[in-house]
């Protein structure tokens, strides 16, 4: 019996022996595992040196000269922000739910992973959470999970417990939270928790509510499944759960558990959508510049607009663009149905197949196709197989349609589009930037890359050129209609059906009523040379027609362009270029550069011209082309204009002038092949003037707009006033009239 006793207990002490030494070979095995991952045999783990000075990839941001924030540029929507924007309701949301011992463990909470692999594998409870800490899920953010088999899961966790390890000696408690919630992902391509304030609640850090606070922090469990916008009341669920979190641990009340779980959740979406938002194709051309900027710097400074984190303060008015926008949207929709309803089923989108074949040839997309040997029918079948798309219907919403690419291109052709632009003479501050009716369909700027005949927006020229040449701005010019014979019989007629033949006009009146024949012969007693320097030396580089239909704006201008030449005339013959941008700073908000446009050293013309032919322009807005200003709108401003309309009635313009604006608006399509159907619709009075109209209604409502609102232009003087004080018209006298044919046009060589 003894020996079978002794027998016995020698195999329980041998099994003993062998468990012993088993978990010891597994202990070991497990050290060395350890030991290979630090070392780097499983992938290179950072150093504490290259942890010390990790970057954060931060978008761009474009703020407004009234400080509003209207868009980012990145690969990662990220703003990185300091410890002290972080409310304290915040990161106590955050401890709570994420990481209750953070302040008590170095990195890793081997008490919390006990407790989780108690809880998932003996007792199979999956929602126990992963035992990670705020510290292991900052090295996961830091350096993201490349694979998700199971054995590269277990070396990844090993990963970020030594990286945690490391990341606790380098940095303070402070310091870790502030780089965990600058470099968490909220979902949609979202990083930190400024992103997500802006985002969710169009608010900084600094300002979010504990409910708010809550709302963010309960999403990182599940940035989709908890995403506020797609799921409210999951997200309510879960913020909720916070709240109570909170509570547990003693950072709020029970009745302010009670007061928040009552609140909605209060969303104030913000998206920094490249094609949506405030002042669309302005942003493009804030890029634009931005991408010249960098080019242009010769450090090593290494600057990207699309990581570096910059701040862009740009001169736009955020107020006055929003105000410019509503116009825009209430004065095409009508427009757009007036000019559909003036051609009905006759409309050349409609009827004209050619027309429509032959813009279907300037897309990349037939392009590319015909480069892959199709032919032109092949093209157009291909072009015409419907697809499900997003369809620009009107200016309130797109919508989801079935449609084939020449059932869009139909569509598209009959948009009426517009460029509008106001500028600050004084300082050359952009603070309206309008490219067009709708960024995401048409990308096409109007104000930066499209030139169009300027029509008689461009006689204010002439007739400065005139002024300074000498000719008194009480001489009178005969409205008849001539041909001239060395102009192969041009011949240029004034609208409408009124007789003129006898009747003579003093320039002031001539370019108030915008009257053809006498702008070109204005044109021809200053000398189309001399106009094409003027021209030049108020800002205009592009190259003019040399020909007397100058006169009549047959010239092709881009908008910005035009505008500058218009500054002249408030600054007494000085222009000064458009800028959009006042500075860039770092992400820390130092100051990189500033930008501030400067009058032109050299006048174009005297002071006394400019006074002239303002208030011949006031004559346009009192009496003239533009009065709708005053009798339509009731703008009772100091405001000088020209209204232009292009022949064929393709393009409408209109310029006002105040001492603290120059406002621009062009109205058109974009395919040179169609215009108005008539003059009455199509000219710039009814399609260009009520932009300007409708948007200086708005701000003279607004006290803050006062400074641009209540100015008047200065009193103009003596010799100007005595240079102007002549009778408007004079009639030919009976003699004259005698021998005088109305119905004949009179021969004459053009002398200009």
């Amino acid at each position: 019996m003894k020996k079978k006793t002794r027998k016995s207990s020698k195999r329980k002490l041998s099994i003993r022996k062998i468990i012993g030494l088993g978990i010891l070979g597994l202990f070991a095995l497990f050290i060395l595992f350890i030991v290979s991952v630090n070392i780097g045999l499983w992938g290179k783990i950072p150093s504490k040196k290259e942890l010390s000075n990790f970057q954060y990839q931060m978008a761009s941001e474009v703020f407004t000269a009234d400080s509003v924030l209207i868009g980012k540029y990145y690969l990662y929507d990220r703003q990185p922000v300091t410890f002290q924007d972080f409310p304290e309701h915040l990161i106590h949301a955050l401890v709570a739910i994420e990481d209750e011992r953070f302040y008590e463990h170095s990195g890793v909470d081997i008490r919390s992973l006990v407790r989780v692999g108690f809880k998932t594998v003996l007792l199979g409870d999956n929602s126990s959470g992963g035992g990670s800490t705020l510290t292991q899920q900052l090295a996961k953010n830091l350096y993201p999970r490349k694979e998700r088999n199971k054995t590269n899961i277990v070396v990844d966790k090993v990963k970020e417990m030594i990286i945690a390890k490391r990341l606790e000696k380098i940095f303070t408690k402070d310091e870790i939270l502030t780089n965990y919630l600058n470099t968490v992902s909220f979902g949609d391509n979202t990083f930190g928790i400024e992103s997500a304030a802006l985002k969710f609640f169009n608010s900084r850090t600094k300002d979010i509510t504990a409910t708010q606070a809550a709302t963010l922090v309960g999403m990182l469990k599940a940035t989709y499944g908890y995403n506020p916008r797609i799921f409210p009341d999951k997200s309510l669920g879960r913020r909720n759960l916070v709240l109570r979190a909170m509570y547990n641990n003693d950072f709020i009340t029970e009745e302010q558990v009670a007061q928040y779980s009552q609140e909605g959740l209060n969303l104030d979406y913000k998206e920094f959508d490249y094609n949506a938002g405030i002042a669309p194709y302005f942003r493009e051309e804030v890029r634009k510049e931005m991408t010249r900027w960098i080019a242009e710097q010769n450090d090593d400074t290494d600057y990207n607009i699309y990581t570096s984190g910059l701040k862009i303060y740009t001169t736009l008015n955020y107020k006055m663009q929003k105000l410019a926008e509503e116009a825009m949207v209430v004065h095409m929709t009508k427009l757009q149905n007036s000019f559909e309803k003036s051609y009905g089923s006759n409309a050349p989108w409609l009827t004209d197949k050619k027309l429509i074949e032959k813009i279907a040839k300037r897309t990349p997309t037939y392009k590319r196709l015909q480069n892959s040997g199709l032919s032109h029918a092949q093209i157009i079948d291909s072009l015409s197989k419907d697809k499900q798309k997003r369809t620009f219907k009107s200016w309130q919403a797109d919508e989801e349609t079935t449609a084939s690419t020449m059932d869009s291109i139909q569509h598209y052709t009959k948009f009426l589009n517009t460029g509008s632009l106001a500028v600050d003479p004084t300082n050359g501050d952009i603070l309206v930037w309008i490219g067009g009716i709708n960024f995401e369909q048409y990308k096409y700027d109007h104000i930066s890359q499209s030139k169009r005949q300027v029509g008689s927006t461009f006689k204010p020229i002439v007739y400065t050129t005139a002024v300074e040449q000498g000719v008194s701005p009480c001489t009178y010019f005969s409205a008849e209609e001539i041909e001239y014979d060395n102009l192969k019989g041009w011949s240029p007629s004034n609208s409408g059906n009124k007789d003129e033949a006898y009747l003579n006009y003093s320039m002031e009146e001539g370019l108030s009523n915008s009257i053809n024949t006498i702008a070109v012969k204005v044109l021809e007693q200053a000398g189309i040379d001399n106009v094409l320097t003027m021209a030049k030396s108020m800002g205009i580089e592009d190259k003019l027609p040399n020909e007397a239909s100058i006169a009549l704006g047959t010239g092709e201008i881009k908008i910005i362009d035009l505008a500058q030449a218009y500054t002249s005339y408030v600054n007494n013959g000085k222009h000064i270029k458009p800028n959009l941008i006042k500075s860039i700073a770092n992400h820390k908000d130092s100051v990189l550069t500033e930008f501030k446009s400067e009058l032109n050293e050299k006048a174009a013309f005297s002071k006394e011209t400019s006074q002239i032919m303002i208030e011949m322009m006031k004559s346009t807005v009192n009496s003239g082309t533009a009065a709708r200003l005053r009798n339509t709108y009731g703008l009772k401003n100091d405001i000088a204009g020209k209204t232009g309309t292009t022949q064929n009635n393709k393009d409408a313009w209109f310029v006002a002038l105040t001492p603290k604006l120059v406002h621009i608006t062009w109205v058109g399509l974009d395919q040179h092949e169609i215009g108005f159907s008539n003059t009455s619709i199509g000219q710039g009075a009814n399609a260009a003037l009520p932009l300007f109209g409708l948007w200086m209604q708005e701000l003279n409502k607004d006290k803050d707009f006062n400074t641009h609102t209540k100015t008047n232009f200065p009193k103009p003087s003596a010799s100007v006033l005595k240079a102007l004080n002549c009778d408007p018209v004079k009639r030919d006298g009976f003699f004259k009239r005698l021998f005088k044919n109305p119905n004949k046009k009179k021969n004459k060589k053009f002398n200009g």
